[in-house]
């Protein structure tokens, strides 16, 4: 297995790390039914369908 030749500094071995650790925004789509802001492959919690069947009765 190779050694390293020198020292790895604490800076160059903190944003090597830290480019690994981004954090991403989630993915919406929009109800087919009323056109919320939902995340994909759920039940829409405002109208209840989920692929143009309700499945739910909302709680209004």
């Amino acid at each position: 297995m190779a050694t390293p030749k020198y020292k790895t500094s604490k800076a160059s071995a903190a944003s090597r790390k830290a480019a690994n650790m981004k954090l991403a925004a989630p993915t919406l789509t929009k109800c087919t039914q009323c056109g919320s802001l939902i995340l994909p492959h759920r039940v829409c919690p405002k109208c209840g369908y989920y692929k143009g069947v309700q499945f739910v009765n909302p709680e209004d």
